[in-house]
Parts: C-alpha cells; structure tokens; sequence
C-alpha cells in the first residue's frame, strides 16, 4: 500500500529538487557547528591545571545514576525540581526520536535498531506522553519565570541587576518547538491515513498527537503533505540550532552536566593540595601559588562554570549571601564563565588574561566564605566552591592579600602554634590549674611522661578560651566516665592547621601537621578523641597517617549504648530543645544521627528540629579563623541562626562544636533574648545529665581503650 504521504527522504520539492538532500546537509552542518564549538570552549580546559578524577570508577558511575539520571537533589525544591525532573526525562525518551528524526529524512522509513515491532509501537506511545508533558511542562516554567518571579532567579545590582530571563524563554520557546512540530508531523500523516479511510492505528490518546490529529481531520491532502515536511524541517532546524546554542551560555549543563558529576569529589572534608602531582617538598619549586589567574583552575573546575544551571540554590543557602556578605557562590561560577567566554572566544585570538583578583573576584568577596559547604550540598549538577575558594585565597596570601584582623592571629599561628598568641606551657591549665576540676577528673599529661591508650586532641579554643574550657573539662569527665584511658599532649599539641589551610596558608598548615603528626606518633596512642568538629576534620582528612580519630558523641554514644554512661532525666524543666548541626562534623563528616540519638537518650527531653537542620544547616559563622574576620554584612549568621531556633520554638541550642558555642552565646546577646534562649556544648549537657555509673566489666574497658 501506497503512503497517504510523501516522507523528506522521498519528497521532491517543486518536483525536481530532492528534500533528501536538504535533511543530509542540515546535520552536517549542524553535528561540525557543534564539535567546532565544544572544540574552541575546551580550550581552557586544556590550558588549566591536572585534576585526576578516574579513581573509583564504580563510585563515580554510581553517583552518575544517583544524582544525574536519578536527579536525586532536584526535588528538595519542589516546584521546580519536579519541573526539571518531567523535562529531563521527557528529553532522556526523545532523544531517540530526535534521532530517528533526523536519519528519517535520508532514509525512507528509517527506525534505531531494536524499535521495530511492538518495541517501537510502545515507544511511540511513550514518547507521545514525554512530548505532551514536556511542553506542558515548558508552559509552568515559563509562567514561573514571567509571573512569580523566584528570588533566586534575580540578579543582584553589584552584578548587574538583569535576570537572565532572555536566554531561559529562548530556550523554553525552542524546546516547545520541538515539541510541537515533533508532534505534528505524526499528528499531519495520522490525519491523512483517517481522510483516505485508512487506520492510522493507535494513538495514545490525550497527547499532542492525539490532539493535533483530531484537529486536522478532514484537511485536503496537499495541506497536510506542506504540513507534514514543514514540520520536519522546522524540527530539524530547530534541533541543530539549539544543539549549537547550548555552548552559549547556561544551557551548556545540558552537554556538561553527566561529565560534571561523572568526575565529582568523591570525599567530603577535604580541600585539594596546592598543585596536583606536585609533592610538599616540591611546593617551594613552584612560581606561584594558588590560583592567580584563570588558567590556573584545574580543568574540573572550569567544567564547574561550565555547567552551572543559573539556578541559585547555591547563593539561595549560602549564609554569607543571606546576611549580606559580598559573596554569592552562583555569580562565582557565572563570572567564571563570563571570563571563559570572552577571553576563549570562538573565532580569533585567545586574551591575555589578568590576575583574577580585582577584576574578576574581589578581595573581601573571597574572605567572606566560611567553607561550610551549602552550596555544594545544594548544587544538583555537584559544582565545587571550595576548593576555588580556597585556591584564590592561597594566591591572595602568596601576594600578601591579607585581612588586617586575620594578620594578627595568622602570624600568632606561626609563632605560638594557637591563635591567641599565648604561650605553649599554657596549653594544658584546663586540666591543671583548676583545682576543683584535677580533684575529681585526672588527665593525663603525655608530654610530661605519662603514657595512654587514647589521646584527646584539644584543640586550640578549648585549651585557651576560658569560656570554651568547659568544654573540654566535660570532655574529660565523660572519656573518664567511660573508662577510657586517655591523655593530652599539652604544650606539644599545636593548633590542628584547619583553618590555616582552608584561609590560603598552606605551608603554615603543614608545619603544625607535621609537628602535631610527630608528638602524635611519639606517644604511642592507639586512638584520637577530639570534640572540635574543625580538629576531627583536620585530622581525618587532611592529616593521614593517623590512629583511627572519633569525636566525642560517637564515644557517648558507644558509653551510653555499653552501659558505661546512664543518664537522668530532665527533670521536668518545662525547656525545648533544639539541635544545632555543626558545619564541619554534619554536611562535611556526615554526623547528624549519633548527637540526636544522644540528645533523645536522655528521659523526658523535649527536642525539635529547625526548618533548617542536617545538610540544610545554617552556618553559625564563627569557625576557625572566622572569629577574628570583620567582615562587610547586615546581619551575623549567629543571630539569623538563633531567630530560627526561637522560630521552632526552642529555648535550648545544643551543638557539638566550641566554636558555633562562643558564636551562638554572643548572638543570643545580640539578639537581646538573654533570659529567653540559653546554649549549650553536647559534652556539657552530658555532664550535667550523667548519674553514676557500674564498674564495666574487663573487655568493656578494653573496648572502651
């Protein structure tokens, strides 16, 4: 039986010149266009640093199911993940019939092997419903983006003040194209077969097709032989022109984004040395460090500019953001990609670059990230913030670009070992000097002599703050409690470095390492405790060659699992309690149970949880070096974290971490709710909820050394 109507690849146009020739000439075009694109846009990728990203491939693939094909991270905004998750999967099913599209305007009745049959008839079914929802889809985007207008989607004045809603319709305008003209051209030959009598077989109904072939019955067959080959033109041309446009600017994630989560960092916590491939004895060899100027990204995170989607959850959970603070991590990586563009153009001549530092990036928007890493929990093409921060900051420190009040405590490092400038013998007076405490708990002093299964790592705030003591006398009292036989290594312990090497001060944090990395393997210890998130993340992630390293609630919780640790109840004291995730144990170490189950281990506790809590947490803005930075904002993270506590209706803020205590407890002050509102270390809350416990048995002591 004779076709009701003329395919492209069988078509002659005023009845001599072949559409063949036309649908071949088209790809051609379009497919060299594109690679000659991607070509001039490696460019830099090229030219920048190594980045060795093919470890763990299993890993990595399985990330790649997870969070690129799974779209694992899209849905925790709901509207417009669930958007993003109906147009990517819409686009997974039609990709194939983009395909077959284009080979069918060369080859009569062209169909990708393995779609004949009854595969192909329930593929066309399929993809009949992924076309209709995709521009169903397409119309709610658009409707957001021209009518409610989401915050994140805005562009601040500093960085230009206009929303990049233009290159957003063009796109939604094309992916509509497709749509239709997709269905159009099946919907123009259905309407043909029902003219001429014929079965134009199934069609899933409710669908564009379905649609569009009802609303076409009865037209004359000339009609529809124009609409049938002007709808595969236009969705040929349209095809190929926005294959060529996605390189142009944010819809390049569309060609990036597997590769971008394909090579992901794999290991949260960590920061990347100063050079790949380069050893800490080579580093004085180098001729910069840092980053300096663009080339000296590695190629991953030039991938990361790339694809970034313009969505702005990063900037939208970023702390500094939200307080003011001139830094949102979206316009880190859209200036990037700025950069890349105009100095890697597609034709002509590369740009000599100058140093990114001032006319890219300014000083005090680097200065002001804390690290905490909620960008990169956010981001669902798995883009990388601080390693970049932490380059550029590197390259600051190698010119001298240092904040004044972070002088002062840097060069303290240096000469002391501890922020505070005070002095090494000093070290251990917590444990010491206060009678009433060495009455009751003894600790062990290893750099006096003293020998010990376990060593508490201190850490610098708790050993001098006076305040921050506390912490570690409660610290003390629980190892003690649990039968665990620990020390310190007092004026031998040095400051861990974390904040050193997370502010661009790599050959100061490796110094205290090796130093601390030496007093370690000297005592002989078996095991680190710390209870400084800041200490544990140093040690386990930037240290190696280490004992095994625990914080302080995975012990209580093992104590209070092992009978070793019993705890009162609250007493009825009428207060609710919250729990305050600390940046570096929660979203960079993965510590979010063991505190909770503590805390709701304790009889009669009232706990409830933040809006914002677990990888959601908000930074307290006071680690590390963070206490001493002055920086340019509206409003301290502190307050903006207390306010949420009082919002779910807390009285009581327990976290994990010295430093969010101290920067809590001043923004409860701040704040004005003193009186109201009250914070508290989880060690010290253990403290003052511990009764007395039996005598373990010998291998509970065992376990517990």
């Amino acid at each position: 039986m004779e076709p009701v109507l003329a395919s492209p690849a069988s078509y002659d146009l005023f009845g001599f010149i072949p559409l063949w020739l036309f649908s071949l000439i088209i790809p051609v075009v379009g497919v060299s266009a594109f690679v000659y694109i991607v070509v001039r846009r490696s460019a830099p990728l090229v030219r920048a640093q190594p980045d060795p990203r093919l470890n763990r491939i299993p890993e990595r693939v399985g990330r790649v199911v997870k969070l690129w094909l799974g779209q694992y991270r899209h849905p925790r905004y709901r509207t417009a993940g669930v958007i993003h998750i109906f147009l990517f999967a819409g686009f997974l099913i039609l990709s194939f019939q983009s395909i077959s599209m284009v080979l069918m305007g060369i080859k009569e009745g062209y169909h990708l092997p393995g779609f004949s049959g009854w595969v192909g008839a329930v593929y066309d079914v399929v993809k009949s419903y992924a076309a209709t929802w995709v521009l169903a889809a397409v119309v709610v985007a658009a409707v957001r983006r021209v009518v409610f207008k989401p915050a994140r989607y805005g562009v601040p004045a500093r960085y230009g003040g206009k929303p990049h809603t233009f290159e957003a319709l063009l796109v939604l305008f094309l992916i509509a194209t497709l749509m239709i003209t997709e269905s159009l051209y099946e919907a123009s030959y259905a309407a043909a077969e029902m003219n001429a009598g014929g079965h134009a077989g199934f069609i899933a109904p409710l669908t564009l097709v379905w649609a569009f072939s009802h609303l076409l019955e009865g037209t004359t067959t000339a009609s529809l032989q124009g609409l049938h080959v002007g709808s595969y033109f236009i969705h040929d041309l349209t095809f190929f022109f926005f294959l060529c446009f996605l390189p142009m600017g944010k819809h390049f994630h569309v060609v990036t984004s597997l590769f971008n989560v394909f090579f992901m960092r794999l290991d949260t916590g960590t920061v990347k040395p100063v050079r790949h491939g380069v050893s800490d004895e080579q580093l004085d060899d180098l001729d910069r460090f840092g980053v300096k100027y663009f080339e000296d990204f590695t190629w991953k995170h030039l991938l990361d500019f790339y694809t970034c989607v313009d969505c702005g959850r990063c900037s939208d959970n970023c702390p500094a953001n939200a307080v003011g603070r001139p830094l949102s991590p979206r316009f880190i990586s859209i200036k990037g990609r700025d950069y890349a563009f105009k100095h890697y153009p597609l034709s002509g001549e590369i740009y000599k670059g100058k140093e990114l530092i001032g006319t890219v990036y300014d000083e005090d928007e680097i200065w002001s990230c804390t690290t905490c890493g909620a960008c990169e929990q956010e981001c669902p093409v798995t883009i990388e913030y601080i390693d970049k921060i932490v380059d550029l900051r590197r390259g600051m420190v190698d010119e001298g670009m240092v904040p004044q009040s972070l002088q002062k405590p840097l060069g303290s490092l240096e000469k002391r070992g501890n922020p505070w400038g005070k002095l090494e013998k000093k070290r251990a007076d917590w444990a010491v000097k206060d009678k009433e405490f060495a009455g009751k708990t003894r600790v062990k002093l290893l750099d006096k002599g003293d020998e010990a299964e376990t060593l508490y790592f201190v850490d610098s705030i708790s050993s001098y703050d006076d305040r921050m003591q506390k912490i570690a006398q409660a610290t003390a009292v629980i190892l003690d409690t649990a039968g665990v036989d620990f020390g310190i290594l007092g004026s031998m312990e040095k400051d861990s470095g974390h904040e050193a090497r997370r502010f661009g001060e790599e050959m100061l944090f490796q110094t205290l390492r090796d130093e601390n990395r030496e007093a370690i393997t000297e005592s002989g210890v078996k095991q680190i405790v710390t209870a400084d998130p800041h200490a544990y993340n140093a040690l386990v992630h930037d240290y190696g060659d280490l004992p095994p390293v625990k914080h302080i609630s995975r012990v209580i919780l093992e104590a209070i699992r092992a009978g070793r640790i019993h705890l009162n109840g609250s007493d009825g004291d009428g207060k609710v309690y919250t729990y305050h995730d600390p940046c570096y144990l929660g979203r960079h170490n993965q510590l979010y149970d063991e505190p909770r189950a503590i805390l709701d281990a304790i009889p009669d506790l009232n706990r409830v949880e933040m809006a914002r809590c677990r990888d959601r947490s908000f930074c307290c803005g006071g680690g590390g070096l963070m206490l001493f930075y002055e920086p340019e904002e509206e409003e301290r993270m502190g307050v903006m974290r207390v306010r949420m506590a009082a919002e779910a209706g807390a009285n009581v803020i327990v976290t994990a971490c010295p430093f969010c205590l101290v920067n809590i407890e001043d923004a409860i002050k701040v704040a004005g709710l003193e009186g109201q509102m009250e914070a508290i270390d989880l060690s010290e809350l253990v403290v003052t909820r511990m009764e007395g416990v039996a005598e373990p048995e010998p291998e509970e002591k065992e376990a517990a050394a």
